[in-house]
C-alpha cells in the first residue's frame, strides 16, 4: 500500500495547549533522536482547548522548535491540515474555514507563517466541504503543489468515493492528485452502525483500504491507541466499544503481548503497521513516544495476525 515502509507519525495536536512548550520540545527531540520523521499537525489545533477559541498553537510550537534546533527542518517532514479552523473565535463549526480556493490559500499561508517554513511536506484536506465544488478544491491543492508550497496532498475524513472522484478530477485538470488517506482506525472497533461521540471523525473502512491497495495510496490512522484506553484503567474504552468481539480481541492482545514481550500499545501499533498503515501517536511525556517508537521492533507472525482476525 505505502510507497515506503510504514512508520510511526508523531501527532502534535496538544502541543501549545494541553502540552506545554518545554515538554513538547523534549518529546520532539526524543522522537527525532529515535529515528522518527513525520510530524502531524493542523491549523485548527487545538481551538477547543485554547482560551482564544482558535487554532494555531500546535503550529506555533513546532515553528519555535524548528527555530531552536538548527538542522531540524531537514530531519523531519511536516504534515498540516486546512478546513476546520474557526474564523470566528469560539464559533465552530459555524465559522469553520472551508475548502474554497481563497480559504485553502489563506489557511496554508497562515500555517507557513506559524511554522516558519517555506513549504510543508503534506497538506491534508481535514474534512469534506460539500458546499464547494470538488473541482475547485482539487484545483487549489494542485496549484499549491505546482508552486512548491506543498509537496504532497491527501484527504482526511473523506469518503472513498469522494477521494477517487477528486483523483479523477485531478487527472482531468493535469494537477497533483491526493495520494494519501487519513482516517480513524485501531485494533478494536466500535459496534457497527453506532454513532461516534467525536464529531467529524470518520472510521477507516474496507472500501478505503481497497482504494488504497488498488491505487497505491498511503494510509495514516489517527486515534490509533484510543486515547490510552488499551493500557490505562482510568481511561476505559468508550461505551460504543463494549461488545463481545472486542472482548475476544483484547484477550488475544494480552496473549500476544506476553508472547512477543511487548506492551498492549506496542502490539497495536505493530499490528497497524503490518496492515501497511502509518499510525499517528500523540504523547504528553517523553517515555510515551519512546515506547511507541519501540513498536517498530515488535515482530508479529502471520499466526498472530490470523488470531486477531478470527477473534472479531
Amino acid at each position: 500500500m505505502n510507497i515506503t515502509a510504514p512508520q510511526i507519525v508523531l501527532g502534535t495536536m496538544d502541543f501549545g495547549t494541553r502540552v506545554g512548550t518545554e515538554q513538547a520540545f523534549a518529546i520532539l527531540d526524543s522522537f527525532v533522536a529515535g529515528g522518527g520523521v513525520w510530524l502531524d499537525t493542523a491549523n485548527c489545533y487545538s481551538f477547543w482547548a485554547d482560551p482564544d477559541g482558535v487554532g494555531g498553537a500546535s503550529e506555533r510550537v513546532l515553528g519555535a522548535w524548528l527555530r531552536a534546533r538548527p538542522g531540524a527542518r531537514d530531519a523531519v517532514r511536516i504534515a498540516t491540515k486546512v478546513r476546520q479552523n474557526p474564523l470566528v473565535p469560539h464559533s465552530w463549526p459555524d465559522s469553520a474555514e472551508g475548502l474554497s480556493t481563497d480559504a485553502v490559500r489563506a489557511g496554508v499561508e497562515g500555517s507557513l507563517r506559524r511554522l516558519g517554513v517555506d513549504h510543508v511536506d503534506m497538506l491534508w484536506a481535514h474534512a469534506e466541504d460539500r458546499g464547494v465544488p470538488l473541482e475547485e478544491t482539487v484545483g487549489v491543492f494542485g496549484e499549491l503543489v505546482s508552486k512548491g508550497t506543498v509537496l504532497r496532498v491527501g484527504a482526511a475524513n473523506h469518503a472513498a468515493w469522494r477521494v477517487e472522484r477528486a483523483r479523477s478530477l485531478a487527472r482531468e485538470q493535469g494537477v497533483e492528485p491526493w495520494t494519501a488517506l487519513q482516517l480513524r482506525h485501531s485494533l478494536v472497533q466500535p459496534r457497527p452502525f453506532t454513532r461516534l461521540a467525536e464529531d467529524g471523525h470518520r472510521l477507516l473502512t474496507a472500501d478505503d483500504l481497497d482504494l488504497a491497495h488498488a491505487e497505491g495510496l498511503t494510509v495514516w490512522s489517527y486515534s490509533s491507541l484510543i486515547w490510552g484506553s488499551y493500557v490505562r484503567a482510568d481511561k476505559p474504552l468508550p461505551q460504543t466499544y463494549d461488545h463481545p468481539g472486542n472482548t475476544r480481541v483484547l484477550s488475544v492482545l494480552d496473549d500476544t503481548a506476553g508472547e512477543v514481550s511487548a506492551s498492549r500499545n506496542q502490539v497495536v501499533l505493530a499490528w497497524l503497521m503490518r496492515q501497511g498503515i502509518d499510525p499517528i501517536v500523540g504523547a504528553s511525556r517523553v517515555e510515551q513516544i519512546e515506547q511507541a517508537l519501540a513498536a517498530r521492533h515488535v515482530r508479529l507472525s502471520d499466526e498472530h495476525v490470523e488470531r486477531f482476525a478470527r477473534a472479531r
